[in-house]
């Protein structure tokens, strides 16, 4: 069940959904760093990827959950950016997130759908998975909307 009402024929995206628009705002950051990339804006969600390799792994040679914590937070900042109303900028407050299973290579995917999109807060789901779909990490993301400073 999908917590977020909607009016019909009111789109969640309020600024910029576009996928190459997206991605061009991460050059010069973390995520360009970790290689993430925004793949696909749907209707309800917002879907990211990064690679795991020697920039994500922990010295075990695995996914270092901090790596999928930046992936979570990106993918749902972004997604809170988006959403938010022209003139509002996001911020992160709070990220939880659960390490449910060990990744050694290949390419994981974020998926953010809003749990709560509200005047001052938002709260976004991020469910991460292997090349074969089994969840490896869930978080949730708590932004708070500001003004957008000039």
């Amino acid at each position: 069940m999908d917590v977020v009402q909607k009016e019909k024929n009111v789109t969640l995206w309020k600024q910029n959904s576009d996928v190459e628009k997206a991605n061009e705002m991460m050059k010069n950051t973390i995520a360009e760093v970790l290689d993430i990339r925004i793949e696909a804006i749907a209707e309800d969600s917002l879907t990211a990827s990064m690679p795991v390799d020697h920039r994500t792994h922990q010295p075990m040679g695995i996914l270092h959950g901090g790596a999928s914590v930046v992936l979570a937070e990106t993918v749902g900042s972004m997604a809170a950016m988006m959403a938010a109303e022209p003139g509002k900028a996001c911020v992160g407050l709070d990220i939880n997130a659960n390490h449910l299973r060990k990744v050694v290579s290949g390419r994981v995917t974020a998926v953010a759908r809003p749990i709560h999109i509200g005047r001052t807060t938002h709260v976004w789901d991020i469910r991460i998975c292997d090349e074969q779909q089994r969840d490896i990490c869930i978080s949730r993301l708590t932004m708070a909307v500001i003004d957008m400073q000039v």
